[in-house]
């Protein structure tokens, strides 16, 4: 057993089926009257419901949230924080809308109530990434910290099966890379383990069945586990190569995690035996990484990064950013290891282990 330090963060979650009808009640445990609500144009009858459903707390709606948490999108909802006077943030949806009511939140320190429909996970943590001048980087405070998540499985009964499989993976992508953090302890790793075993058997269900709700609902459970894990300990190389291929060559999130997964885990599997041990428990499967690679294979998710929109001759600038400031990493960055890492993602051959050179 090795020495650990656990800290629980200081949140509240709401989690069953059709808890959003709580949303008023968590509205005035806050002690807000002027909610904007963050959501995208395909959500308007959501937000009619929410704004039925909240009458006057209804402040406003804020429909412009995009990938990778652009500065000068944050720039604009700050407009209308300001014309609308809100004292509070109701966010709708997947990581997009979440990102952006926790940049809205580090500049303002505003209250957040999350509804989750997808299984990003960042609605559990203090931690933002916001992207500028084609560079993403990430930034923690407890001011980012969502106050309320309301988990409803009903808003996650509609989203398409292969959305559901990106989305999923890249919920046990926090899973993992907790198995192995630098301050990993028992507790989030019972958790993260949990998580990966729950999601892997969850999301082929929903892929051939997707009203299953018994799986969405398992499903869900697994991303709040997960999302209780990318917030408690620190993520390590494969949310680094995420981060920088994400925001420099605005690849879509839930893809470029599924993607790169198999292969940062079959990059660190000489450096971390233990976490290998559990993630190959947690799938059923004697190689965890060929195991995540052929889930998604078996979930029809994207296989490389060309397919995605990476072009070929970004694998060197990509490979450059990642080992600039890199994230602490149980095996040692190695630039040429690295390369050919994402060189194969961008094929999108088979992950495969290799021995540090030193």
């Amino acid at each position: 057993m090795q020495d650990f330090v656990y800290q629980s963060a200081p949140m509240r979650v709401v989690f069953g089926a059709g808890t959003l009808r709580q949303l008023p009640d968590e509205l005035s445990r806050l002690g807000v009257t002027r909610a904007l609500v963050l959501a995208t144009p395909r959500q308007k009858d959501l937000v009619a419901r929410i704004r039925e459903m909240i009458g006057e707390c209804f402040a406003g709606v804020f429909t412009g949230a995009v990938m990778h948490t652009p500065v000068e999108v944050t720039e604009r909802a700050m407009e209308t924080v300001r014309e609308v006077r809100a004292d509070c943030l109701v966010a709708i949806g997947g990581g997009s809308t979440t990102g952006l009511g926790k940049a809205i939140a580090l500049r303002t320190d505003l209250p957040q109530i999350v509804l989750p429909t997808s299984y990003a996970g960042s609605e559990m943590t203090p931690v933002v990434g916001q992207t500028s001048g084609g560079i993403k980087t990430t930034q923690s405070s407890p001011k980012i910290l969502p106050e309320v998540v309301i988990y409803d499985v009903d808003l996650t009964m509609t989203m398409p099966p292969k959305l559901s499989a990106t989305s999923g993976i890249n919920a046990i992508a926090h899973a993992v890379e907790a198995l192995y953090a630098r301050d990993r302890n028992p507790v989030i790793s019972l958790m993260a383990q949990e998580s990966i075993r729950t999601l892997a058997q969850a999301l082929p269900i929903i892929c051939a069945q997707p009203g299953d709700r018994t799986a969405r609902t398992d499903a869900l459970y697994g991303a709040w586990l997960a999302g209780i894990c990318l917030g408690s300990v620190g993520m390590a190389l494969h949310h680094k190569l995420c981060h920088t291929l994400g925001g420099s060559f605005n690849l879509p999130h839930a893809e470029t995690h599924t993607v790169i997964l198999p292969h940062a885990l079959a990059y660190n599997a000489p450096a971390a035996p233990d976490a290998m041990t559990r993630i190959a428990a947690a799938l059923g499967v004697p190689d965890p990484a060929l195991g995540l690679h052929d889930l998604a294979r078996k979930l029809a998710a994207p296989a490389s990064l060309r397919e995605i929109g990476m072009p070929e001759s970004g694998i060197d600038q990509a490979a450059d950013l990642a080992v600039k400031n890199p994230y602490w990493n149980p095996r040692g960055i190695e630039r040429e290891a690295i390369r050919e890492l994402i060189a194969r993602a961008w094929r999108g051959d088979a992950p495969q282990t290799t021995l540090a050179t030193a």
